[in-house]
């Protein structure tokens, strides 16, 4: 380089140039051919066999050497939180709940007595709200024994317990009996030719309660009665049961799952001065 710079030199004096023009030539073109003669000076990478690193020969100047190592390379990592399974689809319609069955059976030699809830009947209004028009029963079967373990559901009788009769089981004392009269067909030609009665009454010896249906049926002369003995324990669970069910039955469920704060809200605004606010301003 040094060697070209003088030779450039020497032919800017041959020409005559006076000191300040050659200063002024220098200045315009001895830099850029210097930095051109630099750059293409040589197009081989330079390179230590023994080193994996490569210099760059654009760049020969000792302040701009780069180091570039052929093995490294930048890896982006990208994280990202997918919540799809915590978030409902709202595209999806939403599917009704399955029905359920369920039931509870309590087991004797003679007989067996098995116990279902029924919910309540609701009817759709113009409004688009709904009216209950049937409440929840729990259904009593009983099936006389067939043999070891063994029951004849053939021959099964069934008596539904509306709401108020089974607020007389749950208020049975140990030494209380309580009695039921149906007549499905009350109030139609058949009347009084079907005759089913409930008696539950104390076992003698205070050990829990007995459960006798007897069921006199005209139409196909029959004449049919199962009983069954229910323990003290057994008992406890029926009457636990009929307690949490009551609320279900009467459908209040329904009305409590609906209550929205806005709703109460608006409806208080609506109503200031219904009956049941002058009844507790009072």
């Amino acid at each position: 380089v040094r060697r070209v710079f003088y030779q450039d030199l020497s032919t800017l004096i041959e020409k005559g140039l006076s000191r300040s023009s050659l200063v002024k030539s220098f200045i315009k073109g001895g830099k850029k051919k210097m930095l051109n003669l630099s750059i293409s000076s040589s197009t081989r990478a330079i390179q230590n066999p023994k080193s994996p690193f490569t210099l760059n020969p654009k760049f020969s100047a000792p302040s701009t050497i780069k180091l570039i190592n052929p093995t490294s390379r930048k890896l982006n990592l990208n994280c990202q939180y997918s919540d799809q399974q915590q978030r409902p689809d709202v595209s999806q319609p939403r599917q009704e709940n399955p029905k359920v069955f369920i039931g509870h059976s309590i087991y004797k030699g003679k007989a067996v007595l098995t116990v279902e809830p029924r919910p309540p009947e609701f009817a759709p209004l113009d409004s688009g709200a709904f009216k209950l028009t049937k409440e929840g029963f729990v259904l009593l079967q009983f099936a006389p024994a067939a043999g070891v373990r063994q029951y004849d559901w053939s021959r099964k009788q069934i008596f539904s317990l509306s709401v108020t009769e089974i607020g007389n089981l749950i208020s049975l004392g140990a030494r209380d009996s309580c009695e039921f009269f149906h007549d499905p067909f009350k109030g139609k030609s058949d009347e009084g030719r079907v005759r089913k009665v409930l008696k539950v009454e104390p076992l003698p010896d205070g050990s829990g309660h007995f459960f006798n249906l007897s069921v006199q049926n005209k139409l196909i002369n029959m004449d049919e009665s199962i009983y069954i003995p229910v323990t003290k324990a057994e008992f406890a669970i029926l009457v636990s049961a009929f307690n949490f069910a009551v609320p279900y039955l009467l459908g209040w469920h329904t009305f409590a799952n609906s209550i929205r704060p806005e709703d109460t809200t608006r409806l208080n605004n609506a109503n200031s001065r219904s009956g049941a606010d002058l009844e507790w301003n009072r």
